[in-house]
Parts: structure tokens; sequence; C-alpha cells
């Protein structure tokens, strides 16, 4: 599977989204990643229905929707309704996993897990068949551009052989930190959807940026 890049809109120009959206449509871009915090699970607040609807109005890719809140199923409908494509909770936030990914494929959703930096893969054995994502967190959720954890790799390549055994079709998502210095390594480590942030939005060719994460031979010339 050829990896897919998603890039976040949490590092986006909010005074600017809808030029920041369009440029999205136009690049190599694959998904349009959109981080929702609550300030309970995470210590920092993003956005809600209203954003994601936004997003949704101008965007030509798919909405990549993360919960990193608490108690997500309150708003799974919500989201699905603003115009998520995927939505993933996180296993920390889910007493009851099973059927919050139910209700999620319920709503026509893919369905995905986030596991913090701290949770181990081994907790998703159960459930992997289920999934059609998993999100590795390579930071500490909450904020954006923080420094890429380096247990990462490992994470990815021990997901990537559960999924081998029991969903190969899985998305092994990475979210945190990634930029041109990882990404080729992240992909050949296992992950197969890359969510960048900082890297994109912060750089002088955002397009350009994109593109050299899809295709990392082009890195070197960014």
């Amino acid at each position: 599977m050829n990896h897919l890049i998603a890039p976040s809109i949490l590092a986006a120009d909010f005074g600017n989204l809808q030029r920041d959206i369009e440029m999205l449509n136009q690049s190599e871009a694959d998904w349009i990643h959109v981080d929702v915090m609550d300030g309970l699970f995470v210590p920092n607040i993003s956005f809600g229905f209203p954003v994601t609807s936004v997003v949704y109005k101008h965007a030509t890719k798919p909405l990549d929707v993360h919960l990193m809140i608490v108690d997500p199923d309150r708003y799974l409908k919500g989201f699905k309704d603003a115009g998520a494509a995927n939505i993933t909770v996180h296993f920390e936030a889910c007493p009851n996993l099973h059927r919050t990914i139910q209700v999620i494929k319920e709503l026509g959703c893919k369905a995905g897990v986030a596991l913090n930096p701290h949770t181990p893969v081994a907790m998703l054995e159960d459930i992997i068949t289920d999934l059609d994502l998993v999100l590795i967190m390579s930071v500490n959720p909450g904020f954006g551009g923080q420094h890429f954890i380096e247990n990462t790799y490992k994470k990815v390549k021990e997901i990537r052989e559960l999924a081998d055994q029991h969903n190969p079709h899985l998305h092994i998502e990475v979210d945190g930190g990634v930029d041109k210095s990882n990404a080729a390594k992240l992909v050949s480590a296992g992950a197969n959807v890359l969510v960048a942030g900082s890297a994109v939005f912060s750089s002088a060719n955002q397009m350009a940026m994109i593109s050299g994460l899809k295709h990392p031979e082009k890195l070197l010339q960014l």
C-alpha cells in the first residue's frame, strides 16, 4: 500500500483557513487531519463541530477526525454529521471500546483507535480485526510542534506485525513530530499514513513539503 499524507489543520492559519484548505485540495495530500481537543483528556482546547463543518464545506479530501476527548461516544454522530470520513478515538478514553468502534462503523465512518506513547500495542490484540485504522501518537497529545519520540519506530513495527497476522489492510497512522527527517523511516517501519502539521504549514513551500512527504526521495531537495 502506498502511504498517505494527512496534513493537520491544527497548524493551519485560522485567519486564512479557507486558503489553507484550498492549498490542501490542490496538493498531493490524501486526507485532512482534524485534531479535536477538549481541555480534559489533553491540556489544550482546539475546536469542535463548527470548524469541522467549515473544513468539510471547502475540502475535497476526506476528513480524518482524531478525537482527543473524554467520553467520545457522546459526539460520534455530531462529527459524522460535521463531515468526518474517519473517526479515531483514544484507547485510554474508551472503557467500552468495542461498542464505540461498532457505533462509528454503524455511522458509516472508518473506525480508528489511537494509542498514547505509554500505551503498549498489545492492548489492541483483541480488537485489531475490527479496526480500519490505528494511530500511534509519536508525541504526548495536546500540542503541536513537539519533538518526535524515538520509541515510535518500535511501536509501528509491532502494530505492523499484528496487522499482517490479523488485518493486513489496516491503516497505520503516525501523528506528532513527523517531518522530512523521519518520514521515510516511519514508512519503512510499516506506517502507511503520516500526519504532518508544523512540518507542512511552517514550510516556505507547503505543497512541495507535502509532495516530499508523499515521495521521500524528493525530501533531499527540500
